[in-house]
């Protein structure tokens, strides 16, 4: 069984003037929003043994807020294969993963995080900026997610929620 915990990017600003989508930070909500989820993540003991995050700069924010709320001391993974990925481009990030990492986080952005949960899932669900779904896979190696097994999609938090809960 493998858990795989999928982290939308917190929110971005649109008021800056960057030169790329690529380059836009976070805004002062997600600068909130993301260490806010990590505690959630502590909270819930799913630290995970590896973190992968796209290398678009309000993802990387996200992840590095992210790990240092939950206690993620190793080094976070960056790849451009999940900058506005598609599901069959996030199933490839996944497969790659190290056997030996019983848990995952991924951070990226929508649509494919939508889009991963309803292949793995089975079920649409809107993903809010720093939204993180918590799925349940029945193999023993994350090639074999490359295989579509049915997840159990176990929790999905978004930090409106979260707040009202206490973790703020």
């Amino acid at each position: 069984m493998k858990t795989l915990l999928l982290l939308r990017h917190a929110k971005s600003s649109w008021s800056q003037d960057v030169s790329s989508d690529h380059d836009r930070p976070l805004n002062g909500r997600g600068e909130q929003a993301a260490p806010l989820m990590g505690r959630l993540i502590r909270h819930h003991e799913l630290v995970p043994d590896i973190m992968v995050t796209s290398t678009a700069r309000r993802a990387h924010r996200t992840a590095d807020l992210v790990a240092d709320a939950c206690g993620y001391d190793q080094d976070i993974h960056t790849t451009g294969d999940l900058y506005h990925a598609s599901a069959a481009e996030w199933l490839s990030v996944v497969s790659e993963l190290p056997d030996e990492a019983g848990r995952a986080l991924l951070v990226g952005h929508n649509p494919g995080i939508e889009e991963m949960i309803l292949l793995l899932g089975g079920e649409h669900h809107r993903m809010s900026t720093a939204a993180l779904a918590q799925l349940e896979l029945p193999i023993d190696n994350w090639f074999d997610v490359t295989l579509i097994p049915r997840a159990d999609l176990v929790e999905l938090w978004r930090p409106r929620d979260v707040e009202s809960e206490g973790f703020a």
